[in-house]
């Protein structure tokens, strides 16, 4: 293998794996040492910077980071990463002063932001700064798109939307709020320089089923109910209600009904329970309150009589599995089960609807009539026109669509300004030692053995008597510490200079992880299986030195490493150094120009 080119800002990204797989690339480690030091404003301000919406991401967002987390790999679950996020927004000061002021003045372009969600929000905020007059036009009259309309106040508050929205608007844009958009090609005619789409998925999907329209009064789709219960039009539903569905917004739909006065509520679903696409810790709260989800039911028919939903009739299937390991659900031969019930809130998932598109307004659709949108830069095949979030490339979460606003942002600066929108600006990174003296470091990994705090919950009883009172009530700040204290520090990264060392193999016996191997060199598929500890996951890296003068290499296998310190601490000669690596991703503004 050739010698580790640690040069490529992407190789310690990687290894910092929390932040790799986050999509806006938070630096998530550096964040939880700022909580463990009680400088809750600064760690705010590193969220807000990366992620946008602290607040509202610490309880909600999808935490693709924890499964990537490395305690995850010495322990039974990782740290608490999304509900550490939420400890300084409920703990830091006034940061308006922090916030960038509003632009001296116009820069004399203008663009219109469709969708007042997650998207659009992080492309207003990364342009406002920089002089664009920003026109948010949305059909609710409240901004937030789906974060205010879809998420039930119990997990998520109106007051944190109102704080984190209004960060943003408060940076200076005009709000068309309460104003629908009929037209892309009317809107265009209004001179704009160039347009954002953030118009999520709004339209659920359907079930074609016999009975649907004789029953159509009590049977409702999943994400119009949710909305129509977060601008309190609706306000209560039957005592036995079924939920069709086993993603998130099913989740939301079956303990918003426990809420609304459904004493006898369920999901049901055609998967296997492991199979659901629910978050587990969302399919846990609904256990949690008493909510039995049934597996492997497809829905056939929905009975009804004098014009009025009497229940759901299923078929019972099961789950077979061919020699690729592809399922399918075939019937079981058992007998099909009627479910009765008062009403049924169908959340079998969500679909992009563009009417409003003219199709000859020379925007390319594809063969599921979603926009083509090229996924580096954002542009559609019309280029003053650029899509973000579920409306790019359908129903993902909030932290996708902050991601693609932070792109899409970079891309509309860029063409505002003559760029090439496909040169992509690289992130700002720095390296520095954590070595103060001979024996002394700034840098302290005393690795507890602690298991993953629970964060508190509300007695389930008071929970259910009020759709508006918050479940979760987050880690206090002793409890954010305590979690804090299990990150391990994997920005803090292991260096090694071959030239320094003098292959005493001191840090071989140090390492508790026996990621540490001074071997000959081979072909990396070869030379994985005969390290101290064979490295069996090939998407994480090996770190390989150059020649040593006895002409081993050093090979560390990144994906079982601590980043305890332990190798740097013993290496007599400093060969090994540990290594603050921070990456901050290059957002719209004069950093992202080409030169």
């Amino acid at each position: 293998m050739q010698r580790t080119s640690t040069e490529d800002p992407d190789y310690f990204h990687k290894v910092v794996d929390c932040q790799w797989a986050c999509p806006a690339h938070t630096p998530v480690p550096e964040y939880i040492r700022l909580i463990a030091e009680g400088r809750y404003s600064d760690a705010y301000m590193i969220n807000w910077k990366s992620n946008v919406f602290p607040g509202i991401l610490g309880r909600t967002c999808d935490r693709p980071c924890e499964p990537a987390c490395r305690r995850g790999r010495v322990e039974d679950e990782p740290v608490a990463i999304c509900r550490l996020k939420r400890v300084p927004a409920d703990n830091k000061d006034d940061i308006t002063d922090r916030l960038p002021p509003r632009a001296a003045a116009s820069n004399g372009r203008r663009i219109a932001l469709i969708g007042a969600g997650p998207a659009s929000l992080t492309v207003a905020r990364d342009l406002a700064p920089l002089g664009y007059e920003l026109t948010l036009i949305d059909a609710d009259a409240k901004a937030g798109g789906m974060i205010r309309s879809q998420i039930p106040r119990f997990r998520l508050p109106e007051e944190v939307i109102d704080e984190e929205v209004g960060y943003i608007t408060g940076l200076g844009m005009t709000l068309r709020l309460g104003e629908r958009v009929d037209s892309l090609k009317a809107l265009l005619a209004e001179g704009y320089d160039a347009v954002f789409v953030g118009t999520g998925a709004p339209r659920g999907r359907d079930l074609d089923l016999p009975g649907r329209q004789e029953a159509a009064a009590n049977i409702h789709i999943g994400i119009d109910w949710l909305s129509n219960v977060s601008f309190e039009h609706t306000e209560k539903i039957g005592r036995r209600v079924i939920v069709l569905g086993g993603g998130n917004t099913a989740m939301d739909c079956c303990r918003t009904s426990r809420r609304l006065g459904g004493e006898d509520v369920k999901v049901i679903v055609r998967s296997g329970y492991e199979e659901m696409k629910a978050s587990p810790w969302e399919k846990e709260d609904a256990v949690h309150e008493d909510i039995p989800i049934i597996n492997f039911r497809v829905p056939k028919a929905f009975t009804h009589a004098d014009g009025r939903l009497t229940g759901v009739t299923f078929e019972v299937v099961e789950a077979q599995y061919d020699e690729a390991g592809r399922r399918r659900l075939v019937p079981s031969g058992a007998a099909d089960e009627h479910y009765e019930c008062d009403d049924v809130l169908v959340a079998v998932g969500q679909e992009n609807a563009f009417p409003w598109i003219e199709r000859d307004v020379g925007l390319e659709f594809d063969e599921w009539a979603m926009p083509k949108v090229n996924p580096i830069t954002f542009q559609s095949s019309l280029p003053g026109v650029f899509f973000g979030g579920d409306a790019a490339f359908g129903p993902k979460n909030i932290i996708w669509a902050v991601a693609h606003g932070h792109d899409a942002a970079v891309s509309i600066h860029k063409f505002c300004q003559g760029e090439d929108v496909a040169i992509r600006p690289p992130p700002g990174v720095t390296l520095v030692s954590q070595k103060m003296g001979i024996h002394e470091w700034s840098y302290d990994n005393d690795i507890t053995n602690d298991r993953r705090y629970r964060v508190p919950l509300r007695d389930k009883a008071t929970a259910l008597k009020n759709i508006k009172i918050e479940v979760e009530l987050g880690f206090d700040r002793q409890l954010g510490f305590a979690e804090a204290q299990r990150c391990l520090n994997c920005d803090i990264q292991t260096v090694f200079a071959d030239k320094l060392c003098i292959e005493c193999d001191a840090c071989v016996d140090i390492c508790p992880m026996d990621c540490i191997t001074f071997t000959a060199n081979g072909d990396e598929d070869e030379l994985r299986g005969r390290l101290m500890a064979p490295a069996d996951n090939v998407d994480q890296d090996l770190y390989v030195s150059g020649s040593l003068p006895t002409n081993r290499v050093m090979v560390k296998d990144e994906d079982v490493c601590l980043h305890c310190g332990l190798c740097a601490e013993r290496c007599p000669t400093g060969a090994w150094d540990m290594q603050k690596f921070y990456l901050e991703m290059t957002q719209a503004g004069p950093g992202c120009q080409s030169r």
